[in-house]
Formats: structure tokens, sequence, C-alpha cells
């Protein structure tokens, strides 16, 4: 089907440097599948499912980019995506938001939150690669 075929995200040579990136996505298998082909092309990734994990792990990891679905349970993907850039270091993290919403009002709320990008799932892999490339 035209439509369906895998994203070619080119060679882990590509990513001449090791970016670090952070996954966070209630959905394991999504958070899972996405954290498998980031690091198969040369990041270096976490993935965590709650919001209150990923501050933690984020303190320790120091990612170049977080990728954070909105619709956690207990702490919206906004209300992270604010603390993370409290986490001492982690001012400079890429913030891309992840969300089953795409209209115009749903992507202007995550620039209004400080977000980078808003991707709409299912996220479109080469425009991910493209962005994580410019970080």
């Amino acid at each position: 089907m035209p439509g369906n075929a895998p994203a070619d995200l080119g060679s882990p040579a590509d990513t001449a440097t090791r970016r670090r990136i952070l996954i966070v996505d209630d959905n394991r298998d999504s958070a899972d599948s996405m954290a498998i082909l980031l690091a198969m092309h040369g990041y270096e990734v976490r993935q965590v499912y709650h919001g209150r994990d990923a501050l933690a792990v984020a303190a320790e990891f120091h990612p170049d980019a977080a990728l954070l679905d909105i619709g956690l349970p207990e702490m919206s993907g906004h209300e992270l995506g604010a603390r993370l850039r409290e986490v001492p270091g982690l001012d400079h993290v890429i913030l891309v938001a992840m969300s089953g919403y795409g209209q115009e009002h749903d992507r202007q709320r995550s620039v209004d939150a400080g977000f980078s990008h808003h991707l709409v799932k299912p996220v479109d892999l080469d425009l991910l690669h493209r962005l994580l490339a410019d970080i």
C-alpha cells in the first residue's frame, strides 16, 4: 500500500554526534517502538511512560530533545514540558509535542507552552528525523 511504506530514516552514520532523546508516552507500544526506531538510527534514547518518571530520568539523562505525548495521565505533556525546563541544565531541551490532535488551536497551544514542534500521531518518521537532525 503506497501510504504505508516504512520511512527511510537514513543510516546510523547520519547522526554524526549521538543526540539524546527522551520519549514520554503512556502508550508503551508507541514509546517502545519509537525508541527502537530512533536507537537504530544512532540516537541515544530513553523512554518512560509517566510524567513523574520523565522528570527523574531527564535530570540524570540530560536529553537534547524530549518527545512528549500531550495526553498523558496525571500531568499533561504541556505541564511536563514546562516542568522539564525548570530542571537545572535542561533549559535548552527541544520540546516536541506528539498528539492525536492537530487543529490549529492544538498546535498554537503547544507553541504557547514552549514547544518547538507539534507532531500529529501517528508521527511522520521522516519529518521527525529531519527535526532531530537540526538539534
